[in-house]
């Protein structure tokens, strides 16, 4: 699926990010699982992660990231009538994460759902938080990425340990003056499915439902590749764009080898592609806002920059949204 925005402007006009506070290094899993820090730079870049706290969920690590947004937009939460949070880590699957979200951070007014998108979650929730303020359904929008992946791997399973990270990222997105969302691209291959799966976690009975994540690395690592660079072109295609004109590419973090291939296949240096998968492992719906966060620390997200997002997931899933960057002085009818 592919379209270009419409003619109302939705941007973001708020950001917020957050992580737990326990850092867990390479070293640290070389006492868990036969690995090490050379075993996991080498052939992913990852060199450390954030891992919640035993009571940790994913609305207390979703909740700081929240209300930062709400506070660079200068929005108070009952301004906000639409709450989507994207995740495969919910406090639990129902009520909602969303709607726990909402309740504590006062919003008795809002629709609020979860979204389940695997790592490209963050992308999904965008583009559905983008058609319900162009149609008029809602005025503002809060966006929750977040998870706490750490909640759900086989700690007895390099192949994965290695890989993940928990963190939560936030936006707040209503109309604008000016920039703004100019286009995304979604898609998904259930066919793929199996390659990146949580069993027993739902109404399928399994023989075996240890409610753990399997992966095959390999095939996930080929269909990354793949729809990271497809998924993008088709989007900068769609909305007459190249990637010369890109300010920021901000890629999904799974992978150092992924984002490297990725950037080259398309033509964008090192210094407008955004890295942080070295210090936060894939965080999964988290992983975009986190390294929006990062591009905005660093000074390289101006008014009017040409921001370029891309994930890739389980389901499996892809998507690509592009931005004209606006900050809250942009906002319409404030």
């Amino acid at each position: 699926m592919i379209g270009s925005a419409g003619a109302r402007r939705i941007g973001i006009t708020g950001l917020g990010v957050n992580v737990p506070e326990r850092v867990l290094t390479n070293d640290d899993l070389a006492q868990i699982v036969d690995t090490s820090d050379e075993w996991i730079v080498e052939r992913t870049g990852i060199r450390e992660r954030r891992i919640a706290r035993d009571d940790e969920a994913l609305t207390d690590v979703a909740l700081p990231a929240a209300r930062a947004a709400l506070a660079e937009a200068a929005l108070a939460p009952a301004d906000v009538d639409l709450l989507i949070c994207a995740t495969v880590t919910p406090d639990m699957m129902f009520p909602t994460s969303s709607a726990l979200l909402a309740d504590t951070l006062g919003m008795p007014r809002a629709a609020a759902y979860d979204l389940l998108a695997g790592c490209t979650g963050f992308v999904y929730a965008i583009a559905q938080a983008y058609g319900m303020l162009a149609s008029g359904l809602a005025h503002r929008a809060l966006v929750v990425g977040g998870d706490v992946l750490s909640k759900i791997l086989d700690w007895e399973d390099r192949s994965t340990l290695v890989l993940f990270g928990d963190g939560a990222g936030a936006v707040v997105m209503e109309p604008v003056q000016r920039g703004g969302f100019l286009g995304f691209e979604l898609g998904a291959d259930g066919g793929g499915g199996d390659h990146l799966r949580l069993p027993g976690s739902g109404s399928r009975r399994f023989d075996d439902p240890e409610g753990l994540v399997k992966m095959n690395g390999r095939e996930v690592f080929k269909f990354a590749t793949r729809v990271m660079v497809s998924s993008a072109a088709a989007v900068l295609e769609q909305c007459d764009k190249t990637m010369d004109e890109v300010d920021v590419y901000v890629p999904h973090q799974a992978n150092k080898r992924i984002i490297d291939y990725a950037a080259g296949k398309l033509g964008v240096d090192s210094e407008r592609t955004v890295v942080n998968v070295d210090r936060f492992g894939n965080t999964s719906s988290g992983s975009i806002p986190l390294a929006l966060a990062d591009a905005r620390a660093d000074g390289r997200l101006h008014d009017g920059s040409l921001v370029l997002m891309t994930g890739m997931g389980a389901g499996l899933t892809w998507g690509s949204a592009l931005l004209e960057w606006t900050d809250a002085t942009a906002a319409a009818g404030r």
